[in-house]
């Protein structure tokens, strides 16, 4: 069928040429609209229930809205994780979901699910579901400046909240613009407890009489004359003497006004999220976050291209400072793989000009090869995938591989032109070329389209991956499948007709060509020893398999290698329950220290979290991200590794344990397992302090695990509460229940807004609360002096006991259950014998009370699954290689044969992984299954070389014994060696500026480029030797057992 759709093609030339030309240019369009992006979106399906409920202990905020929502969330279809966090002030539900859900289909489901929760949360508190976006869409981050110093951290935020904040959400793509750091300004009453008391005064009535004052109404219309009048009353609060004039009526009825019984200033409401710059203080910024799967590239262009024209709107001197740009790593990475694409391209022009010394011929390979590429991107725009690391460098290890097809036709039409030549003495003309280019292209283009085949259909495995490593690699597999299948298809279609028009002019026989006389005269000799001695050979590369395990034994495993970002985040974790006032101070040292090292352009530090529902951060919890200037500006010698232990020993702060990560790669593993940690242990039970307990005690054991370089158990009991107890009975005395006196703390303690002002466009709180001198200490809190409903003045402390007693400064919850997390980090071992260690150390040392549980997650917990998903799905590519190979060849013992070169791919690959001391990875996996395609590729040429010679023999009436088939196999093998070398060439050639590159995404790259090149460099040395022994002793023994049965 094949080598009739090539006769096809070189009969219908012209029209295969404009079918490419075509191809060609779909193909620049799709490349000129595919999305960039850094990496593929790696994020789960996810809904996030943001519920605000201002002024409320974790404890609350568990019981009444936490625990409701998530447990009514686990019944939702498809939910596969619901993930529960309890902040003072705030709850937090994430709930995940299959990979197959659709985002806006789980959207409305969480919608009809919190509709019957409702009306068990308290009144008031109104869950929202947070943005169509993830963590990892956190793309651009900037700051507000103000040169002059003439503007408070108040007005910059007011700027970034009513001004910058929606502008910029019109831009397209764009989810959310989370406010970050700065202060919310309020209006604040702080009343006079004595003048209150005097006047007979009561806190609601303070609240009642604002209420009054502050607001607006229409009284529909009056007609006058032949027009219309529209009436109104607006009566709103906007100025400090507004509020001084309103009128409190008390008891006796006679008016007070506001000013004579409460100072009214401006001034910061509570805040959970700081920001700061550079260590010099202070500033307001704003978080872009992009919506779940949109081109994260053009919308940052686009926010940039806004923020560019906004900046002449900003007040004098204020202006706006990039402090993280995820564009950068977006165009490094892909700026970085193009380069590596066109180097490939130089250095397979060049082997196949070194061997076969005939320009012409060479671009027949250099022709094809962009084709396929362009092909690979139609396919990709269609599906939506993104250009990113992993689908790049698909197409990157696939570009050796691609052009073997064309290289072995081209060398295997000179051989033809070199016979018809000496046959006919002279050149072939016209039609007799074409029949010629037919011919000999059909002679190999079955099989080669065989063992392209193989090579695209060796990827099916990748596909299996599930959840974030199938996520993360199925795009590398796509495009790497979709590259091969083009250049299989163009090598039977394409290929054959550019060698009819190109392959003309004086071509060298092969002899002349220096390095395949070196290459012949190497390989002569020991492949006349192999054939005298085959059964030594195949005991001899058995014993190297099994040296092999040397290397594989002491391997290590990891989920993913780092990933290099161009920026890092210092995240050391502090002591629960900081205060605010700390908070801010640890920041700005560890942003002074970090600045202190000359390759920092920027430090952006966040402690707690920015007005989104994608941020569940507590206040101790620091987020400082470290940009760094461009390469050519760094010391000579710095490496980012070196950078990164001179950052460590830069920020030495006592109470903080560092710990650096990548922004992004940070992200995707707090979303997809809620662990920051490589390993992480979660402990779940219905008691906090026994989970305390439990994970104190695990991490003791942690610690006496080798390689552990750090341990920490979260400390779930770490916050303090000041207890008030209301003693209901005395409460009563005075005319007070137990809700008014909570009411009246929540108020003049808590600041909880009684109302706020509209000013223009803009809103502000108005917070009534106690001068601070009387509600900062436990003794000024008993004092706190009371008015009640009957004008009698007393202290709280009379209506009420108070007392400090210890409590969780936070509460997470997985599925409905408390738990606490233990930290885990491993150096100097590999992750996969790391947690064996640990998981022995826990069981045998840990003894768990009834009720409570330990699992283990963090990267962990993906590796583990995609061996799992692999263990089965390696052995089912086998089957299929072996049948694609047995439909061409139809011989089980050929196709055995192919199959022994597969073992043999895995020497190179493993001693050289360990050798550069990498672990085994997802990504290194990937690297093995793309080198046993390639390498059962080199099996098919190889054995299709010996075959052909073997038949052309019997053909020509050779006697069919054991000389013959020697003189077959010396012509198949060492004659044929040129198009087997060129094959090897070219896939190494394409393979070696992978793996030695630098720059963002490398370290990924060189993962699956390693095995594949130490493979390549083995696999086929061996193959030359392995496959004629065994094509000799099975051919042998065929004769043999022919002569027997005469």
């Amino acid at each position: 069928m094949i080598a009739r759709l090539i006769h096809a093609c070189i009969a219908n030339r012209v029209l295969v040429l404009v079918a490419a030309a075509l191809l060609a240019v779909v193909g620049i369009w799709s490349v000129k609209n595919t999305p960039l992006d850094a990496l593929p979106d790696l994020s789960d399906t996810q809904v996030i229930i943001r519920t605000q409920w201002a002024g409320q202990t974790p404890r609350i905020i568990e019981d009444q809205v936490t625990y409701p929502l998530a447990t009514t969330m686990l019944s939702v279809p498809g939910v596969k994780a619901v993930r529960g966090f309890s902040f003072f002030g705030d709850s937090f539900v994430y709930i995940l979901f299959d990979d197959a859900t659709d985002l806006y289909w789980a959207r409305s489901r969480v919608l009809e699910y919190l509709s019957q929760v409702r009306d068990r949360l308290p009144p008031n508190v109104n869950p929202a579901l947070g943005p169509d976006a993830t963590g990892l869409g956190w793309i651009y981050q900037y700051a507000l400046v103000d040169r002059t110093g003439q503007r408070d951290v108040g007005q910059l935020r007011a700027l970034q909240d009513w001004f910058l904040r929606y502008e910029l959400k019109t831009v397209p793509d764009v989810a959310e613009v989370a406010s970050v750091g700065g202060a919310v300004r309020a209006w604040q009453i702080q009343p006079d407890p004595q003048a209150l008391a005097a006047r007979g005064l009561t806190v609601a009535e303070l609240i009642e009489a604002v209420d009054a004052a502050n607001g607006a109404t229409g009284g529909s219309v009056i007609e006058q004359g032949e027009a219309e009048l529209m009436v109104r009353s607006e009566g709103y609060l906007r100025t400090q003497e507004a509020f001084e004039q309103v009128p409190v009526t008390g008891n006796d009825g006679i008016p007070v006004l506001l000013g004579e019984v409460a100072t009214i200033s401006r001034g910061p409401v509570f805040r959970r999220g700081i920001a700061e710059l550079d260590g010099q203080g202070e500033v307001a910024g704003g978080v872009i976050v992009l919506r779940t799967g949109k081109d994260a590239l053009g919308a940052i262009r686009n926010v940039k291209a806004r923020l560019q024209a906004l900046q002449s709107s900003l007040p004098e001197g204020v202006e706006v400072v990039p402090v993280y740009d995820r564009s950068e790593l977006i165009q490094d990475a892909v700026r970085n793989l193009t380069h590596k694409l066109g180097e490939e391209f130089l250095v397979v022009a060049l082997v196949c000009l070194l061997f076969l010394w005939h320009l012409r011929s060479a671009l027949v390979a250099v022709i094809t090869l962009p084709l396929g590429i362009l092909a690979a991107f139609i396919v990709m725009h269609a599906q939506g995938i993104s250009a990113n690391l992993l689908s790049l460098g698909g197409i990157a290890i696939a570009i050796g591989a691609m052009v073997d097809a064309a290289v072995v036709m081209i060398e295997n039409a000179h051989k033809h032109l070199e016979h018809w030549r000496e046959a006919h003495g002279r050149e072939p003309h016209g039609e007799e070329r074409w029949q010629l280019m037919a011919r000999s292209a059909a002679e190999v283009g079955p099989a080669l389209f065989a063992s392209l085949l193989v090579i695209t259909l060796s990827f099916v495995p990748v596909f299996a991956l599930q959840a974030q490593e199938g996520r993360l690699f199925s795009p590398l597999a796509y495009t790497k499948t979709y590259a091969m299948a083009a250049a299989a298809g163009l090598s039977v279609t394409l290929i054959p007709v550019l060698m009819g028009y190109l392959i003309r002019g004086r071509i060298r026989p092969e002899q002349q060509n220096p390095i395949n006389r070196i290459l012949i005269a190497g390989y002569r000799p020991i492949l006349l020893w192999v054939l005298k001695h085959p059964g030594v050979t195949l005991l001899l590369s058995g014993l190297l398999l099994v040296l092999t395990l040397i290397p594989f034994s002491r391997l290590g495993s990891e989920f993913m290698p780092p990933l290099e970002e161009g920026s890092l985040l210092y995240m050391p974790t502090a002591l629960p329950g900081l205060s605010a006032d700390k908070a801010r101070q640890l920041l700005q040292l560890s942003g002074r220290m970090i600045k202190t090292v000359p390759e920092v352009e920027h430090v952006f530090g966040k402690a707690g979290r920015a007005e989104s529902a994608t941020d569940p951060a507590p206040i101790e919890m620091f987020e400082t991200t470290v940009t760094f200037k461009p390469r050519d500006q760094w010391r000579p010698g710095m490496t980012p590794q070196k950078l990164r232990q001179e950052l460590d020993a830069a920020v030495k702060i006592p109470g903080l344990t560092n710990l650096w990560v990548p922004p992004s790669r940070n992200r995707i593993d707090m979303l997809a397992t809620g662990i920051k940690s490589p390993i992480g242990i979660k402990v779940s039970g219905p008691d906090v302090e026994q989970i305390e307990r439990l994970s104190q005690q695990i991490e003791q054991v942690a610690k006496t695990v080798p390689g552990v370089s750090s341990a920490l158990a979260e400390r779930v009991t770490g916050g303090r509460y000041v207890d008030v107890q209301v003693r209901p009975e005395i409460a009563a005395r005075y005319g007070f229940t137990q809700g008014q006196l909570q009411q009246l703390i929540a108020t003049v303690v808590g600041g909880d807004p009684i109302g706020e002002t509209i000013e223009g466009r803009e809103r502000y709180p108005i917070v009534l609360r106690y001068p601070r001198g009387q509600r900062d200490s436990l003794q000024a809190l008993q004092d706190l002096p009371l008015i009640a409903p009957g004008g009698v003045q007393l202290t709280l402390s009379q209506v009420a006991e108070l007392s400090v007693s210890p409590g969780p400064p936070m509460l997470k919850s997985d599925n409905g259950r408390l738990v606490g997390y233990i930290y885990v980090d491993v150096a100097d071992r590999d992750l996969g014998s790391g947690v064996q260690d640990l998981q022995a150390a826990v069981q045998s040392q840990v003894s768990l009370p009834a009720g409570y549980g330990v699992a283990w997650s963090g990267q962990y917990e993906y590796l583990q699954r995609a061996l799992a998903r692999l263990q089965w799905v390696v052995p089912a590519a086998l089957a299929i290689i072996f049948l694609v190979i047995w439909m061409v060849f139809r011989r089980l013992s050929d196709v055995s044969i192919i199959l022994l070169s597969l073992p043999l791919a895995l020497v190179g690959g493993f001693w050289l992984i360990w050798g550069l001391g990498h672990a085994i990875s997802v990504a290194s996996m990937i690297g093995f299954i793309a080198l046993g395609g390639v390498a059962a590729e080199f099996g098919v040429i190889m054995l299709l070389y010996l075959r052909h010679a073997w038949e052309q023999r019997l053909a020509s009436g050779a006697p069919e014994d054991v000389s013959t088939l020697q003189e077959a196999i010396y012509e198949g093998a060492v004659q044929r060696v040129r198009p087997k070398a060129m094959t090897v060439a070219v896939i190494l050639a394409g393979l070696f500026p992978l793996f030695i590159g630098a720059g963002a995404g490398s370290e990924v790259m060189q993962r699956i480029a390693a095995p594949m090149l130490g493979g390549m460099l083995t696999a086929p040395v061996l193959s030359m030797v392995v496959i004629p022994a065994a094509f000799y002793l099975v051919r042998r023994r065929g004769l043999r057992a022919a002569r027997g049965d005469q």
